[in-house]
């Protein structure tokens, strides 16, 4: 698959697991220059030996917890260069109900998905050139809602509201769109299934989707990596589903 992304600069939070690896991986063999933060040094060397073995190409990681604004410009100030693509990969799931959440918990989820997008962003925002491209990862929660995790929907829907007034803040130069995945299966779903206690599987998760399945990491990638193609230049504010037909029901 091309997506005309050869020699651009692209920066993936959370690029080491899950959606934002997969991403790294098909924009690494379509020629792209990436970088990867994350917090983890050590799940960021397994990610750049196995990115080289994949694809043969070197990838970056930089050290970087994005809800710390330090952190942030510390890791954009190791980028050569400009950044042609942004992608917000990093992300946080808790499944609690409202008589269990507690202000430790919405520290944790809100400071990971929407704070977490606001530093990086105005980190990068001196770097992001004329025709730049940020894509934002939310969720089908985020549109519509879901069972048990009122936390993890508001941060999403926030998080889809962010995308379009970033849209509007950063047009005409710079594309702002957002993508919304259902259930995909990433090592966040493995411990997603391990935290519920056993009171349901992954069989019947995907049982309620029209598609009788989850999606896989590389799915969801693809649409990330159109979307913030530069041939998609007239795409922007745009929150794009990419849920088996979840939100279709």
């Amino acid at each position: 698959m091309q997506y005309g992304c050869k020699d651009l600069t692209v920066v993936i939070s959370g690029g080491t697991s899950g959606i934002g690896l997969a991403t790294a991986r098909l924009l690494l063999r379509d020629g792209a220059k990436v970088y990867l933060l994350g917090r983890s040094q050590s799940r960021g060397r397994q990610a750049l030996a196995q990115l080289e073995q994949e694809t043969g190409a070197k990838a970056v990681y930089l050290p970087c917890d994005v809800t710390e604004t330090e952190a942030c410009r510390q890791a954009i100030s190791r980028i050569e260069g400009n950044v042609d693509i942004l992608i917000h990969s990093a992300g946080v799931y808790l499944e609690e109900r409202l008589e269990q959440l507690s202000e430790a918990s919405y520290s944790k989820i809100m400071d990971t998905n929407v704070k977490g997008v606001l530093l990086l962003t105005q980190a990068a925002l001196p770097r992001l050139y004329t025709g730049g491209s940020i894509v934002t990862i939310a969720s089908d929660a985020g549109i519509s809602g879901n069972y048990g995790c009122p936390l993890y929907c508001a941060s999403k829907g926030a998080l889809v509201a962010l995308t379009k007034a970033l849209a509007l803040d950063l047009a005409p130069h710079i594309r702002v769109n957002c993508i919304c995945p259902a259930d995909v299966q990433t090592p966040l779903l493995t411990r997603q299934l391990e935290a519920c206690g056993a009171s349901y599987t992954l069989e019947e998760m995907a049982a309620d989707y029209p598609l009788l399945r989850i999606g896989r990491a590389e799915e969801i990638a693809h649409v990330i990596c159109s979307v913030a193609a530069p041939a998609n230049s007239f795409m922007t504010g745009s929150i794009i589903a990419v849920d088996g037909g979840l939100t279709a029901k």
